[in-house]
Order: structure tokens, then C-alpha cells, then sequence
């Protein structure tokens, strides 16, 4: 397996819940062989069913949740920038950019699809000489012939489920948009005049966040990029997300990020020279 690329396939039995804070370092392609699942990414939530692939740029926060269909089965790729280096193609990276993330394979297409997928799980388990040119290959592949259907307009058109969908995915684009900002579920709830109780349960049904999680996260995930580009001095990124207090700021930090700010610029800094 190659350290900057990695593919598992996966068959869940019963229900299954992603770990509540996610984003990571690495794109992500999630392709859903059969069964049902719902996909929050951005500020959108998507019902993913059988053959739909789903794009998840880098430090994107996101969350897969179950349905009442809770069996499923799907293939998983996660790769590093450097990945594709050599390629030199912008294409590559127009599925993560899009603003509707939801691709469907028509039915026609979906064994070109699957093949292609499990030959590349094979190439990375039997881990041959050559085997990771072989790779870049075909997720260049595989990624070209995405963006090419959905520049195209063979995407899915994006539908909210409902009107609550809607209601939240305003909502989430508004926090995106002033996490800087005080923010708290009854001044929210007001500027949108609905309850906080029924925005705190319509909130976690609709992302699988709940609103405090879901403020966290999207602070947290903004000052770990402020940490990677930026000389600026912790009490001052703590300030720029919206923390007023050092102490909290470093307590969600290092829950969120599983180490403490000094240590995750060290590490970033490291890796990216």
C-alpha cells in the first residue's frame, strides 16, 4: 500500500456512524456499491445510493450517516497532493472544486466503474514493482472521466430533500460564513425565527453535527489552516475563529486535532517541507 494513496473496500452489516469531527489532509473518493447512506459535506447534505460517487476536497469537513437501510458496501480512496504530481492536469482536481460533490454512474458505465475500482485495489495490495505508477494511472483515469461528465452537466442535479434541508444548508452557509463571529444556537435560531430547540433537533437529523459540534469543528478546522500558512501567534488564530478565551481554544483544539496547536504546526510545518 502506498503511503500516499490508500483504497479499501468495505461491506458494513448493521449501522455505522463516522467519527464525529472529519477532515483530514487528504482527498477523498467514497463510491457506493450498494446500499444507502447520507453524505454532509460543506453545507450540503446528500442521500448517496447505489453507484454514486462522492468527492471530498482536502480539509473538507464532512460526515457519512446511515438511513434505515443500514447494510452497505463501498470502496474508499484517500490520496495526497503529491499523488499526481507528475500528471500536471487541473482536471484532476475539478471533482473536489464543484459545488454539487454527487456523481451517478449511469447503469451502463458502473462495470467500467467497479472494474476499475477493484483492479485498484489489487494493484495496492499486491504491491508489484511499478505498482504505484500504476495507480497514479488509474485514478488519473478515473478522475478525468468524472470531471468530464459532470463539466458536461451529467451530474446530478442537486434536489434538498426537504424543506428543512433547505432550511439548514442556509443555515450552515451562514455559520461558514461568520465563525469568526459570536455565534450561539439561540441568536442563530432567532435570525432564522425558528425555536433553538427545533433548530437543535432538525440541525444533528440533517448534518449528523450537532450545532456546538458543528461550530467547533469549523473553527477548529480554520485555525489548523491559519497554524499551516501563517507565522501568527496562537492567541491571536484563537481570536480570528472566534474563541475570546486561550484556555477553551486550546481544550477544543486538542480534541478536535488529538495533539495542541504549537505541536500540529510543528508536525504540518514538518511535512510540508
Amino acid at each position: 500500500m502506498q503511503k500516499d494513496m490508500f483504497i479499501h473496500h468495505h461491506q458494513r452489516n448493521g449501522f455505522y456512524t463516522m467519527h464525529k469531527y472529519h477532515f483530514h489532509e487528504q482527498y477523498e473518493i467514497y463510491y457506493l456499491i450498494n446500499g444507502e447512506r447520507t453524505y454532509f459535506i460543506k453545507d450540503l447534505t446528500y442521500r448517496i445510493r447505489e453507484g454514486d460517487l462522492v468527492f471530498i476536497d482536502k480539509y473538507e469537513l464532512h460526515k457519512t450517516g446511515d438511513t434505515r437501510l443500514p447494510n452497505h458496501e463501498r470502496v474508499l480512496i484517500n490520496f495526497a497532493d503529491g499523488f499526481l504530481r507528475h500528471f500536471n492536469q487541473p482536471l484532476l482536481f475539478e471533482p473536489f472544486r464543484m459545488k454539487i460533490r454527487l456523481l451517478t454512474v449511469p447503469p451502463q458505465d458502473r462495470i467500467w466503474v467497479q472494474s476499475l475500482l477493484f483492479e485498484m485495489l489489487k494493484e495496492a495490495n499486491d504491491a508489484l514493482p511499478g505498482s504505484e505508477t500504476a495507480l497514479q494511472a488509474q485514478l488519473a483515469s478515473l478522475l478525468i472521466w468524472c470531471a468530464r461528465r459532470l463539466n458536461r452537466g451529467s451530474g446530478t442535479d442537486f434536489e434538498h430533500e426537504s424543506p428543512a434541508h433547505k432550511k439548514i444548508a442556509d443555515i450552515v452557509a451562514d455559520i461558514n460564513g461568520s465563525f469568526s463571529e459570536p455565534l450561539s444556537l439561540e441568536s442563530i435560531a432567532k435570525q432564522h425565527f425558528i425555536s433553538p430547540y427545533h433548530l437543535s433537533r432538525m440541525f444533528k437529523r440533517v448534518t449528523g453535527f450537532s450545532f456546538v459540534e458543528y461550530v467547533n469543528s469549523i473553527r477548529i478546522n480554520e485555525a489548523q489552516r491559519l497554524l499551516r500558512e501563517t507565522d501568527w501567534k496562537v492567541t491571536l488564530i484563537a481570536e480570528r475563529v472566534g474563541y475570546e478565551n486561550i484556555g477553551h481554544f486550546g481544550r477544543v483544539f486538542k480534541e478536535i486535532a488529538k495533539t495542541n496547536p504549537l505541536d500540529y504546526r510543528k508536525t504540518a510545518k514538518r511535512i510540508g517541507q
